[in-house]
């Protein structure tokens, strides 16, 4: 399961970073982020909407981590809620991307697949904010994300 969940994983990376190149090659960059972003946001909605219905993010968060796992990213999450923020830490031990993005002559994947999805992410959920705070690919041992957004009242 986890092995071609990864080839998954792979794959879907490979054909991004080759439809961003495309794009960017044709229309230049601006354009290509653009395009991609088209219906990106939507699909986050609908695969992140259940997890961030959750009480917390942290709850959310603790839920994806077989999910991250079975794909190979060996994920922890670290609940930072402090101050009326509910926030979590999303650390992601392994990056899967740095070797498929070298493929397609990127040497920093962090634009086409994580700047890509937080942009999405940020549109699907206005009231979250999103940061990524460390990177693999700048030589950081891990790639730490972090997510926040106000603390649901309690009713």
């Amino acid at each position: 399961m986890s092995r071609n969940a990864n080839t998954e994983l792979l794959e879907s990376a490979r054909k991004k970073f080759a439809r961003f190149r495309e794009l960017s090659n044709e229309f230049g960059e601006e354009m290509a982020w653009e395009t991609m972003l088209e219906g990106f946001p939507e699909l986050q909605k609908e695969r992140m909407g259940p997890l961030l219905a959750l009480p917390t993010l942290i709850d959310g968060f603790r839920k994806s981590i077989p999910i991250f796992n079975a794909i190979g990213m060996d994920m922890v999450a670290v609940d930072i809620s402090n101050r009326g923020i509910d926030a979590a830490l999303e650390i992601q031990k392994v990056c899967p991307y740095l070797e498929a993005g070298n493929e397609f002559g990127f040497d920093i994947p962090c634009h086409v697949i994580c700047e890509l999805d937080m942009e999405a992410t940020r549109r699907a959920f206005p009231e979250m904010e999103g940061e990524i705070l460390s990177r693999q690919a700048y030589g950081s041992p891990v790639c730490i994300f972090k997510y926040e957004r106000p603390a649901k009242q309690e009713s």
